[in-house]
């Protein structure tokens, strides 16, 4: 029987990631990046710091020079790439970057989000349009350009997407994010069944609900009531699932939504 990848020092050493939607310390794609970091892996992050700067939580207070300077305090070779997804060449360029910069790529964390409130009454055609742009069209476009150019020959081919919790209850207030992360959860059965047999999984995680600074006191405290475990979920809860996934321990689970919600919705 093989030890378990997760006992050794750097289960992921040799190994690149490419991150998406890398921008802010206190997002979930920072805390992925950092995990898989200090498993081993170097990383080529993307960021698009204008989608932050004009949120309601803000671009990182350092900047993206303070989030790479954190990452590369881990020892590892640290690339990185700006882009906006809603731009139908970025996702080629991301990718090609990557490999272009580190080599071959084993893993892809397609971490990048665009979301915006916006319930049945208030919906327009182009809110839809950018919420499919940026979560699914150009995940799909980032997928199929790291499929194009992974080397099969290498182990720990790995495709993690991120999606949220609308299949565990209604969110009546976010109906165009709702439809660009379901589309993803639907698509990841037929990802992996595609890219099984090159060795390569394809799995989504849903973070749950999660401290990124985001919701307002109302919002905070309404979701905490609710939490069986009696927390927000932190970035790095989500994190840590994903740094496995992206293993050896993982080779056999494949096409599977994970929920890391804590027991919450």
């Amino acid at each position: 029987m093989e030890p378990l990848a997760i006992g050794r020092p750097d289960p992921l050493a040799g190994r690149v990631a490419l991150v998406t939607g890398v921008s802010r310390r206190a997002g979930i794609g920072y805390a992925i990046a950092m995990r898989l970091a200090q498993l081993g892996a170097d990383l080529c992050v993307h960021s698009w710091v204008p989608y932050d700067a004009a949120s309601p939580w803000g671009a990182d207070p350092g900047g993206i020079d303070a989030v790479l300077k954190d990452l590369r305090g881990t020892g590892r070779r640290i690339a990185h790439v700006s882009a906006d997804f809603a731009d139908p060449a970025a996702p080629e360029r991301v990718v090609a970057t990557a490999f272009d910069t580190l080599g071959q790529v084993d893993i892809l964390v397609a971490n990048h989000a665009y979301s915006r409130l916006g319930g049945l009454e208030e919906l327009t055609a182009e809110q839809i349009d950018q919420h499919f742009q940026v979560n699914v069209r150009a995940t799909l476009l980032l997928v199929q350009a790291w499929a194009a150019r992974h080397d099969d020959s290498r182990p720990g081919g790995r495709v993690i997407l991120m999606t949220s919790g609308q299949h565990l209850g209604p969110m009546p207030g976010e109906l165009a994010y709702v439809a660009s992360k379901g589309a993803l959860h639907q698509l990841t059965q037929s990802l992996a069944a595609h890219l099984a047999p090159r060795g390569i999984t394809v799995n989504t995680v849903n973070p749950g609900a999660t401290d990124t600074g985001y919701a307002d006191p109302e919002t905070y405290a309404a979701v905490l009531a609710r939490e069986p475990m009696g927390r927000w979920g932190q970035p790095d809860d989500a994190a840590r699932l994903i740094a496995w996934l992206a293993t050896d321990d993982a080779r056999w689970v494949t096409g599977q939504i994970l929920n890391s919600t804590g027991g919450g919705p």
